[in-house]
C-alpha cells in the first residue's frame, strides 16, 4: 500500500534495469495481440516458434561434453545417451580452438584440458565410434576452424555411410562474438566473414539440415554484458552475416532457415524470458521488413540455451544445482530449442560423471514433472512480462542505431564499441557485489567456511603425451604426397574467391591436420590482433 516501508530502496533485475512495485494494464496499453505477439507459430513468434511447442515435443536435452582425447568424450557421450540426453553437444580444447595440432609449442599443458583435443579425421573418427551420425543431432562449439571440424565431420557420415541429407547439428562457427568477448579469433574480420558465408552456401546446397551457425549471446553474457547488451549485440551480429550472405549474391531464403542462435540463461527469471521473447519479435520483424525474406521460416529464431556459468560459485558449490535449476526454468519458459544445464562442479573444474548426471536430471524433472511444459508460453499477458519484453526491444532498438551510426557491426568492434559496453556493465556489477548490493548467496551474504568435499575431475598429463603420439602416427601412416597436393590446392583457393569447404573436406579425406591447414590459411589471411581497448 502506499507509504508501506520496503526492504530495499531500489528494486531492479541482474541487469540494472528498475522493476516496478506493481504493474497494471496501462504498463502495457499500446500492446497489439496480433501484431505484437501472435499464437504460437505465427508471425511475430514471441509465443514461440512452432504451433504446439513443447506439447508436441520437449526441447533436445543437450548437455556440453568434452574433455581429454576422443575417446574420453566418445564415454562421456554414451554415458550421457544412455541416461537419457537427446542431442550431444562437443566442446573442444583450446589447442583445437585456436587451430594448433596437441604438438604445437603453444599447446603445451593445455591438450585436452578444457575439451576434446581433436587433431585429424582420425579423432573425429574416434569421437563418435559407434555413434551412428543419422540418429543423433550434435552441436559443436568451434569458431575459427569451424569450417575444418564440420568438414571432418562430413566425412565421418561419409564413412558410416551416412548421407549428408540425413545429418543435423549446429556449428557455432559464430566469429564476431569471438572479437567482442571469447577472443578464440585466428583471422582478420573479413576473411573470417568469407569462411563462414562459405559454410552458408555450402550447408544450404549439400547438408539441408545443418545449421550452419549459432549465433551466440552466451558468450557475451559471460564477459559481463546485461541481458538487453546480449540481446543487442547478438541479433546486430546476425544482421551482419545476414548482410555477407547477401552480398555473396545468396538469396536470404537460401541460407536464413538454417541460422540459429544461442543465449545465456541468467539468474533474473522474468528479465531472461522477456530477452528471449523480445529476440523472436525483432528477428522476426528484421528478416521480414529488412531483409525482404519471404519463407515463413527465415523469420524464426530457433535457439539453444546455456545456463550461466558465470553465476557459479565454487563457494557452496551444492548451491548450483538451485541456480541452474532456476536457470533451466527461465529458458523452457521462454521458449528454448535445446538446454544445456550446468552441473554444480564447473567453477571448479571439469564435471564429473556425478554432477553431469544431477545437471541433465534437473531438466528431466522440469520436463516430466514441473508441469511447466504442458502450456504454450504461459507468461504470456503478464503485465510485467509483456512490459519487460517491450522495454528490453526498445533499448535493443536503440543500440543497433548506435551501431548502424560506426558503421555497422564489424566496424563497430574494430572501433572497440561492444566490447567497451560490456566491460562497463562489468565493472558495475563487481561494484555492486562488493557493496554488499548485488546478493550471491555464499560469497557475500550467508558465507560458510568449509573445505569442499565434492569429487572433482582431473585430466590425466599422460593424455597429452598419448594424443600427440598418435598424431605422430597419423602423420607417418598418411600419404605424404597427397598431403602436400590437398593443401596446395587449399592455398590456392584462399588466394582466390572460390568456396573454401571443398578444398578443406579434400585436406580432410587425406588426414590433413587441423594445424596444417589452418596454417595454410594463416598464411594467406594473417591473424589478427585486438586494438587495445581502455
Amino acid at each position: 500500500m502506499p507509504g508501506a516501508m520496503e526492504r530495499k530502496a531500489v528494486f531492479s533485475t541482474v541487469s540494472g534495469q528498475p522493476v516496478k512495485a506493481v504493474y497494471r494494464p496501462e504498463d502495457i496499453a499500446d500492446l497489439d495481440y496480433q501484431r505484437d505477439l501472435g499464437d504460437p507459430g505465427q508471425y511475430p513468434f514471441v509465443r514461440g516458434v512452432y504451433p504446439t511447442m513443447y506439447r508436441g515435443r520437449l526441447w533436445t536435452m543437450r548437455q556440453f561434453s568434452g574433455f581429454g582425447t576422443a575417446e574420453d568424450t566418445n564415454a562421456r557421450f554414451k554415458y550421457l545417451l544412455e541416461h537419457g540426453e537427446t542431442g550431444l553437444s562437443t566442446a573442444f580444447d583450446f589447442p583445437t580452438l585456436l587451430g594448433y595440432d596437441s604438438d604445437h609449442p603453444r599447446a603445451m599443458g593445455e591438450v585436452g584440458k578444457l575439451g576434446v583435443a581433436i587433431d585429424t579425421l582420425d579423432d573425429m573418427e574416434r569421437l563418435f565410434s559407434g555413434i551412428r551420425l543419422d540418429r543423433v543431432s550434435t552441436s559443436m562449439t568451434i569458431n575459427a576452424p569451424a569450417a575444418i571440424l564440420w568438414a571432418m565431420y562430413l566425412v565421418v557420415a561419409e564413412k558410416q555411410g551416412v548421407s549428408w541429407d540425413q545429418v543435423s547439428g549446429t556449428i557455432q562457427n559464430d566469429i564476431l562474438k569471438e572479437y567482442i568477448a571469447q577472443k578464440t579469433f585466428v583471422f582478420p574480420p573479413q576473411p573470417s566473414m568469407r569462411l563462414i558465408v562459405d559454410t552458408f552456401e555450402f550447408g544450404s546446397r549439400h547438408v539441408p539440415r545443418w545449421n550452419t551457425i549459432s549465433i551466440s549471446g552466451y558468450h557475451i553474457r559471460e564477459a559481463g554484458a546485461t541481458a538487453v547488451q546480449e540481446l543487442a549485440f547478438t541479433l546486430a551480429d546476425g544482421m551482419a552475416y545476414v548482410q555477407a550472405g547477401i552480398e555473396r549474391g545468396l538469396d536470404v531464403d537460401e541460407f536464413a532457415p538454417r541460422l540459429s542462435f544461442f543465449f545465456n540463461a541468467h539468474n533474473d527469471l522474468f528479465e531472461e524470458v522477456a530477452k528471449y521473447r523480445a529476440a523472436r519479435r525483432i528477428w522476426a520483424r528484421q528478416m521480414r521488413e529488412r531483409f525482404g525474406a519471404r519463407n515463413p521460416r527465415s523469420w524464426l529464431m530457433r535457439f539453444h540455451t546455456q545456463t550461466a556459468g558465470c553465476s557459479l560459485t565454487a563457494q557452496q558449490p551444492e548451491c548450483n544445482i538451485i541456480r541452474t535449476t532456476v536457470q533451466a526454468l527461465a529458458a523452457v519458459l521462454g521458449g528454448t530449442q535445446s538446454l544445456h544445464t550446468n552441473s554444480m562442479d564447473e567453477a571448479l573444474a571439469l564435471p564429473s560423471e556425478k554432477a553431469v548426471r544431477i545437471a541433465l536430471r534437473t531438466q528431466q524433472i522440469l520436463a516430466e514433472e514441473s508441469g511447466v511444459a504442458n502450456t504454450i508460453d504461459p507468461l504470456a499477458g503478464s503485465y510485467f512480462v509483456e512490459a519487460l519484453t517491450n522495454q528490453m526491444e526498445e533499448q535493443a532498438e536503440e543500440y543497433f542505431r548506435k551501431i548502424e551510426a560506426l558503421g555497422g557491426m564489424v566496424r563497430a568492434i574494430e572501433l572497440g564499441f561492444p566490447q567497451r559496453e560490456i566491460a562497463d556493465s562489468a565493472y558495475r556489477y563487481q561494484k555492486a557485489l562488493e557493496a554488499g548490493e548485488q546478493v550471491v548467496v555464499g560469497v557475500n551474504k550467508y558465507v560458510l567456511e568449509e573445505k569442499i568435499t565434492i569429487p572433482i575431475l582431473r585430466v590425466d598429463p599422460e593424455v597429452e603425451r598419448r594424443q600427440i603420439a598418435r598424431l605422430q602416427r597419423i602423420r607417418a601412416e598418411r600419404d605424404g604426397g597427397a598431403v602436400r597436393e590437398c593443401l596446395r590446392r587449399l592455398e590456392d583457393e584462399a588466394r582466390g574467391t572460390g568456396n573454401l569447404m571443398y578444398p578443406i573436406l579434400e585436406c580432410v579425406r587425406a588426414y590433413c591436420s587441423l594445424g596444417e591447414m589452418m596454417d595454410t590459411l594463416r598464411r594467406v589471411f594473417g591473424t589478427y590482433r585486438e586494438p587495445a581497448i581502455y
